[in-house]
């Protein structure tokens, strides 16, 4: 089954990822990049993205097409990447997904085949 594993930051996170050395943060770089090694059996794709001052939104829900800059809700939490699994179940998903060495909230959903 195929789950989407979507790395979410928070205000916290970005606050103490800045405040690191650059060895720290190369640390921990080494290490996210370490669960991709490990796990790049079950992963099939993804990709980190472009911080939330590069969002655009559409909003299709008004008479007209809206768009705006910036992500579609003012939030302290932005998903800043995200990998798709192809995994027996949710279980296996939860257990991968627990190891997640990086941001510090991890969404979960499956693919609608």
């Amino acid at each position: 089954m195929k789950y989407v594993l979507m790395f979410v930051e928070t205000e916290q996170f970005a606050k103490d990822l800045a405040a690191m050395s650059a060895d720290e943060r190369e640390r921990a770089y080494q290490r996210v990049n370490q669960w991709f090694l490990d796990h790049s059996d079950k992963i099939r794709g993804g990709h980190k993205l472009q911080g939330p001052h590069t969002a655009t939104t559409l909003r299709l829900d008004g008479p007209t097409p809206v768009t705006t800059d910036g992500p579609f809700i003012e939030g302290k939490e932005v998903v800043s990447g995200f990998t798709e699994i192809d995994v027996a179940d949710l279980d296996e998903a939860l257990r991968i997904a627990k190891e997640w060495p990086g941001c510090p909230v991890v969404e979960i959903r499956p693919v609608e085949s």
